[in-house]
């Protein structure tokens, strides 16, 4: 076992139905990385689901014979107090407010995505001032805390607690990690012994490059029409001359850019036919935590990875790790630019290759970043800073700015009618907004 002192972690949100992952990965790597206590944090809206997640945590922790505490709470602050690594992984709002971010655009014939489009800028909207109140409290009460941060839409939250707070943070997401286990998994391979370049921001990144081994197999991939995809994104074939000239793999969530009818047909067919994703999940997950209630279930069950979200703990407990031993592996993360992509700000948050040091991840430069992939990349990092400074400020302007800007939006006329409706339908979650309109 590691000499270094065991540490206190806590999970805001701890009552998500991903929390049997990520216990799981800290009794996987408990030798190397002692945990004294686990603190599980939730709001009062989440307290039965707390309370069910925690006891199984419970009964993992008490099944693998270690000498972690697990503790439940909804007291934020004693959770955060002292700790040295928080993660995030909350949804304000619960599904309610996702069903509602994906159901609206798709009735005004826009992309319906809980992070992409009208329905990630309203999740953004709702989610960076609570995170950014979360911040305060780490400043306060654990300044030298690591916030890893997989709160959706990761890269805006990662952004705005850069941009304005002190804490230390970074943002991660299950996307890369599904490319290295897919890498590893087609050449019969270790996922040590793959290595993609990622170039990009979060949930908007292109593999330009897919070594095994120390030889580059992108060409192999893209002529073989591979590509790695998720269970929450309909899985369309790409274009095989379009992949050809583009000389990449775009993340699955570029589907919802590059084939915007089909994406939009197949979700307004679904939300007709049997809802949309967030429909799918709140099935999905009644089914889980009735799963999570046997007393005789001390484990992850397998049917967690329906969940869409797989692998997303495991990319948390791997950064932890590397933090926490200064190993200087690579690893795909949110981090501020920096100057890597040049024609984006220095203070965006970009999705690349990081070596993971105990001060922090440093960002790898680029090989190669193609040209027909920047304007692209350029009008969703507008989009998304004119988001967050709308967060920050409760300015309809600015968010009606975001909302134009977003290059699923198509007219301004339809941004205005989105806006307007979204707004009302998220009215107690953004009173900034408000307040600012009745003070005119």
């Amino acid at each position: 076992m590691s000499n270094k002192k065991a540490l206190k972690i806590a999970v805001i949100g701890g009552g998500s139905s991903y929390t049997p992952e990520i216990v799981e990965g800290f009794i996987k790597r408990y030798d190397e990385m002692p945990i004294r206590e686990l603190w599980l944090v939730d709001i009062e809206e989440g307290r039965h689901k707390l309370a069910i997640v925690g006891e199984l945590a419970k009964r993992m922790v008490e099944k693998s014979g270690l000498p972690i505490v697990v503790k439940l709470t909804l007291n934020r602050r004693e959770a955060i107090e002292g700790a040295d690594f928080i993660t995030t992984q909350m949804r304000v709002g619960l599904l309610e407010a996702r069903r509602r971010d994906e159901h609206i655009p798709i009735l005004h014939g826009v992309i319906g995505q809980e992070t992409t489009g009208p329905g990630g800028m309203f999740k953004a909207l709702r989610t960076v001032p609570v995170i950014l109140d979360i911040c305060k409290d780490i400043e306060e009460l654990a300044p030298d805390a690591w916030l890893l941060n997989f709160t959706n839409p990761a890269g805006i939250v990662t952004e705005a607690v850069q941009k304005y707070s002190k804490v230390k943070t970074v943002g991660l997401c299950n996307s890369p990690i599904n490319f290295y286990k897919f890498l590893a998994k087609e050449y019969g391979v270790t996922e040590r012994e793959v290595l993609p370049e990622f170039v990009g921001i979060n949930h908007l990144h292109w593999v330009t490059a897919a070594y095994v081994n120390g030889e580059d197999k992108l060409p192999e991939l893209i002529g073989a029409g591979r590509d790695y995809t998720a269970t929450n994104v309909t899985a369309f074939d790409w274009d095989a001359d379009f992949l050809r000239s583009l000389g990449a793999i775009p993340t699955y969530y570029l589907r919802y850019f590059y084939m915007k009818d089909k994406m939009f047909e197949d979700m307004k067919e679904s939300l007709e036919k049997n809802g949309t994703r967030a429909d799918v999940v709140s099935r999905v997950e009644t089914e889980l935590f009735e799963l999570y209630k046997d007393v005789n279930l001390s484990e992850k069950p397998k049917q967690l990875e329906q969940r869409g979200g797989a692998y997303y703990s495991e990319a948390a407990v791997n950064l932890m790790h590397s933090l926490y031993t200064d190993k200087r592996d690579i690893q795909t993360l949110n981090v501020r630019n920096g100057g890597i992509i040049d024609f984006l700000p220095e203070d965006a948050s970009i999705e690349v290759n990081c070596v993971v040091t105990a001060q922090g991840p440093i960002p790898i430069p680029l090989q190669n970043v193609p040209e027909q992939v920047k304007g692209l990349m350029h009008a969703v990092k507008t989009y998304e800073s004119l988001t967050i400074e709308a967060a920050i400020s409760g300015d309809r302007g600015i968010a009606l700015q975001a909302m134009v800007n977003h290059p699923l939006v198509p007219s301004v006329s339809v941004a205005k009618a989105l806006l307007e409706e979204m707004l009302e339908a998220n009215k107690s979650y953004l009173p900034a907004f408000f307040e600012n309109e009745h003070a005119k």
